[in-house]
């Protein structure tokens, strides 16, 4: 854990005290300093329930108050870091199972919605494992890897969940065809001006093991997309 979390743990545990024992004050913001030492606090909280799922406020306090005063310190410094390093290494490696475990589901999940879906009329399947339907063909010109385009998109998890949506945000996205997933990059390639399809993604050609962090997709998330190609720029 890093040493500025820790500091505002040891913090927000005294102020709980602090608060459990005379009460929450709400005093005006009057300066900048007010305003900064509020939003510190607010941030040092968010920090903490970000950290920890149990904790104990007490023990903690105690054990502060022992280093303070140099008194009844139950176990030594040295024991008190390795016991924080081991607690912390643990939960990492739980963290990591965790993940590796929820990888491996979405990776079956979207095997198996994959295969059942190949079997649906109107779908087809390249040889990379992308599938698509074709919502409205285009007439205009096909883009390349050289080419930019202007697209309109709808992008969905198997559940239904949306992730991204430049139709919700009304507002069409550009880009180069190589510049986006290797789905895309695919996809992309096999529609004309005008057209609209719907993709299916596997996870290795979309994000595979490693998606963005902090989004709702997930590793080995197969991704759904409507797609309309609007305009090959220039």
């Amino acid at each position: 854990m890093k040493l500025m979390r820790f500091l505002s743990l040891a913090i927000v545990a005294v102020l709980l005290v602090s608060c459990n024992k005379q009460g929450v004050t709400n005093k005006p913001l009057t300066t900048e300093i007010d305003s900064v030492s509020y939003a510190i606090g607010m941030d040092v909280a968010k920090n903490v329930k970000n950290s920890f799922d149990e904790f104990d406020t007490e023990l903690f306090i105690q054990g502060f108050m022992n280093v303070t005063d140099s008194t009844d310190m139950q176990i030594d410094a040295t024991q008190a870091q390795q016991l924080i390093r081991t607690y912390f290494q643990k939960k990492q490696q739980e963290e990591l199972a965790k993940r590796q475990e929820k990888a491996k589901q979405n990776k079956e999940e979207g095997e198996k919605f994959l295969a059942e879906n190949k079997a649906k009329d109107g779908v087809v399947t390249t040889e990379s494992g992308l599938q698509y339907i074709v919502l409205k063909e285009g007439t205009g010109a096909t883009p390349t890897t050289t080419d930019r385009v202007k697209v309109h998109y709808h992008g969905t998890l198997i559940d239904g969940t949306v992730f991204d949506s430049s139709v919700d945000k009304g507002t069409p996205a550009e880009f180069g065809v190589t510049q986006v997933i290797k789905g895309w990059t695919e996809g992309l390639q096999l529609m004309k001006e005008g057209a609209k399809y719907k993709f299916f993604v596997p996870s290795d050609i979309a994000y595979g093991a490693n998606p963005r962090p902090g989004g709702k997709i997930e590793p080995n998330a197969t991704l759904i997309f409507d797609v309309e190609l609007l305009e090959i720029l220039e």
